[in-house]
């Protein structure tokens, strides 16, 4: 086995109560990727949906042939983004239920939480709203809460589909620090997983690889040490495993700090405007660190950055992405896991179908299913 790719999913791309409140009846982010504009020489916007169209994820077929695609690339299954905001509130939950409900596509699942507030920058530059609005808040009321979070996804943990990692379910979660009583909620879980005949979780935090970074700590001959020391966190707190973020590591290391600073002086400042782009190639070289190679570090691999559809001229985007530089990016993230067991020679791709990031290996007009056709040719030892 070369990996374990699991790719994040996105359910937004269907009407939703919210969505039609604060942005327009309809909206999906379909409305910001469609009216994205190129912002430098060689910057490629709008980036086009090919095979799919500007799907509606309400339709069964359109699941379905994700799925026929995902398989296409080597992907073992997807990772959907959840949204659970405490006290029963959901939001962007159907087509999940619906793949778990009709038993299609029967391609592999897990589910992770995106436990963090829902504003109006969430997709960034509302027409009608200037400031950022909370539109729902993420809370953690407790134990009652914890029990019925779990009880309204049983059927799916309990479904032959749902991915498992040393016999236990995979379940990632987007904000760990951010909650309130994290020991109380993953004791919950795995005592009501194991009453229902379940071996518990496998818990993955999403980790950035290093706090706050400085010129002093890049250039440090312990820098990996820095790195591990800051997973420990995670391990300490009930985290099987961390799925490691290394964007602004990588963005230091190919820009430099000055450059990284330059940037971040610009969008505090209104008035002023200029945009923050890299190459993904050189990104990409520096992403890995030898952490990665770690048994508890799941490494994260970008199929593209890009969040202009978002943010306009405040985005980070990397250019010169394409199935050619895609592909020596996958054999990099496949080269961490090399020597891990089976079980754990897991990638997280960053992600299926997260078009107004720019990161989607879904086919789009410029390349078609080059990037679908490259992770293969990785992922089958093609050279």
């Amino acid at each position: 086995m070369k990996a374990r790719v699991i790719a994040y999913y996105l359910p937004q791309f269907h009407p939703v109560p919210e969505n039609d409140k604060f942005w327009g009846k309809g909206f999906t982010e379909w409305t910001n990727v469609a009216k994205a504009k190129p912002l430098f020489r060689g910057h490629v916007q709008p980036r086009i949906p090919a095979d799919l169209g500007f799907y509606d994820l309400r339709l069964a077929e359109v699941r379905k042939e994700q799925a026929a695609l995902a398989k296409e690339a080597g992907i073992e299954g997807f990772c959907y983004w959840h949204y659970w905001f405490g006290n029963g509130k959901q939001v962007l939950e159907m087509p999940f239920n619906e793949v778990v409900k009709s038993g299609e596509p029967d391609f592999p699942f897990c589910l992770g939480w995106a436990n963090h507030d829902w504003t109006t920058k969430t997709w960034d530059k509302g027409k009608s709203l200037m400031n950022s609005t909370m539109i729902f808040k993420q809370e953690y009321p407790g134990e009652e809460d914890n029990i019925a979070h779990f009880n309204s996804l049983l059927p799916a943990f309990k479904d032959h589909r749902y991915i498992k990692v040393d016999g236990k379910l995979l379940f990632a979660m987007f904000g760990p620090k951010k909650f309130d009583n994290l020991s109380g909620f993953m004791n919950t879980w795995n005592r009501l997983a194991k009453e229902n005949g379940l071996e518990g979780f496998h818990f993955v935090a999403l980790a950035p690889s290093l706090g706050k970074l400085d010129a002093k700590t890049l250039k440090s001959k312990h820098l990996e040490d820095i790195i591990r020391s800051n997973y420990e966190w995670y391990y300490e707190n009930g985290f099987a495993a961390v799925n490691s973020i290394n964007l602004k590591y990588a963005e230091l290391k190919t820009g430099g700090t000055l450059h990284k600073a330059f940037f971040g002086m610009i969008r505090r400042v209104k008035w002023l405007s200029a945009v923050e782009k890299y190459d993904y190639r050189k990104i990409m070289s520096n992403y890995f660190t030898n952490v990665d190679k770690d048994e508890r570090v799941y490494p994260q691999l970008l199929a593209g950055w890009d969040r202009s559809p978002r943010s306009g001229k405040d985005a980070i985007i990397y250019y010169n992405n394409n199935p050619e530089t895609f592909g020596e990016a996958a054999k990099r993230a496949v080269d961490m896991v090399q020597n891990k067991s089976d079980e754990h020679k897991i990638i997280f791709l960053n992600s299926w179908n997260e078009w107004g990031e720019g990161a989607y290996l879904e086919p789009d007009q410029e390349f078609g299913k080059g990037k679908i056709e490259a992770l293969r040719k990785v992922l089958d030892g093609d050279k």
